[in-house]
């Protein structure tokens, strides 16, 4: 992909190369079109659906944090949760390092 933008763009900066500014132009919106569609727009997609998800999570619902730690919620709050992971150990995690719930991720060998 580098190789064939560089020779159009060559091609472009050359005299009487027939792409001009125009054509320079017109390939850069291309490529930010390529970048947004490929990179941008999936992202912002999955984080929406992140996002919906810690909306509905409910205390007694297992997740997992960005960390790897397992457990059962047992409290929500506006910023964070309660969340139990092993007998009468709970831990108080940010709802952003909240990733997703146990029945989203796959089991363990």
């Amino acid at each position: 992909m580098t190789n064939l933008s560089y020779i159009l763009l060559q091609q472009g900066a050359a005299p009487g190369g027939g792409l001009g500014n125009f054509g320079f132009i017109g390939m850069m919106i291309v490529i930010f079109a390529i970048m947004y569609f490929m990179m941008i727009r999936p992202q912002q997609k999955r984080q929406k659906e992140i996002q919906k998800m810690r909306e509905n999570m409910k205390v007694g619902d297992k997740v997992v944090t960005a960390g790897g730690i397992h457990g059962k919620i047992k409290e929500i709050n506006d910023t964070n949760f309660l969340v139990e992971i092993a007998e009468n150990v709970r831990i108080r995690v940010d709802k952003a390092s909240v990733f997703a719930s146990s029945s989203d991720v796959p089991a363990g060998n």
